[in-house]
């Protein structure tokens, strides 16, 4: 059975590539192979989800039939007050069956179509990538990562997971966990999950702004806020996580003349979009970013395509790649 990894993690040079790799092994004649084995260890990666989520129940045994690790994931359903790391406590809930898949967290029927997904777990990285250092080979696996073609039928992202995490299945289940709250004086929606990790980002840059002038400025000169919106991704046929109501744009009252979302240049450079240099992209204070990481969200400022406006609540990956001192 052959297998197909491709992912693309837009943090670093080494991540400007696709990873692919492929085995050409008989499984049929392994499965009457007396010598292959049951691993003796879950995969290290579900600690992680436990430790991001540490409300959601995640149960695993390997499954000799579909040769995978069945992962039986229960999501508690009734929001309570708490002060956990990553997000409020919940209580009650559902069950789902999901299969490990080299980390993309699928049910059993889409085993067939795994080469179609990432992993949920990559590293994203501490530094930004300088378009100064791509090479010209980068540079046009960059641009055909953007194509409208890639986008519309490449891999994705697995959504099974965090439709079962944040009830997101449908428009209709998912906003009866969509919140209204106030974040640095303006008003937006969100789901009920982000609301304690989101409220420690606002407290923590609102303490910075009393010593620190660049974040103080950052704050009060903030155009708009956008956050739940149920959207498909542009060029693409899959979900938006503001349509989970965990991802957050910033925009500023002025852009100075700089960039700050890939797909608006690509309209303006279809050839050179993605050689923009760090200088000339728009960008939170260093301070904020830091405290957006450190409370569980990602930037997409650290994405090859670039959406310096947007933090999305992935605990997961703060975890995974140890950023703000996170294990």
């Amino acid at each position: 059975m052959k297998k197909m990894c491709l992912f693309f993690y837009a943090t670093s040079i080494a991540l400007l590539l696709f990873a692919s790799c492929s085995s050409t092994e008989d499984k049929s004649k392994e499965k009457n192979d007396s010598s292959v084995q049951t691993p003796a260890t879950e995969p290290e990666g579900l600690a992680i989800f436990r430790k991001a989520y540490p409300d959601i129940t995640f149960v695993s045994r390997y499954d000799e039939a579909n040769e995978d690790w069945r992962i039986q994931v229960t999501v508690p359903s009734k929001p309570q007050v708490s002060d956990t790391y990553s997000h409020d406590a919940y209580e009650d809930g559902s069950t789902y069956i999901f299969y490990w898949a080299d980390g993309a967290l699928i049910p059993e029927e889409e085993l067939k179509n795994r080469d179609q997904y990432w992993t949920l777990l990559y590293r994203y990285e501490k530094e930004l990538a300088d378009p100064a250092l791509f090479t010209p080979e980068q540079t046009e696996q960059i641009a055909n990562f953007g194509s409208t073609e890639n986008r519309t039928s490449g891999a994705g992202t697995p959504m099974f997971f965090f439709d079962a995490l944040y009830d997101s299945s449908s428009r209709a289940s998912l906003e009866a966990h969509i919140t209204r709250v106030s974040f640095l004086g303006r008003s937006m929606n969100v789901h009920e999950r982000i609301v304690t990790p989101l409220k420690k980002v606002e407290n923590r840059i609102n303490e910075e702004a009393k010593t620190d002038s660049e974040v103080q400025y950052f704050k009060t000169h903030i155009s708009s806020l956008g956050a739940y919106s149920w959207r498909i991704i542009s060029g693409t046929n899959r979900k938006s996580f503001h349509s989970l109501g965990i991802a957050i744009d910033i925009q500023p009252t002025s852009l100075g003349g700089k960039a700050i979302y890939w797909e608006w240049e690509k309209e303006r450079n279809p050839n050179g979009w993605m050689l923009i240099p760090l200088s000339k992209r728009w960008m939170p204070p260093q301070k904020v970013i830091d405290i957006f990481e450190e409370e569980g969200f990602i930037w997409g400022g650290k994405w090859i395509i670039f959406d310096n406006m947007h933090f999305e609540y992935h605990p997961e990956l703060i975890l995974f790649s140890g950023i703000g001192g996170a294990e």
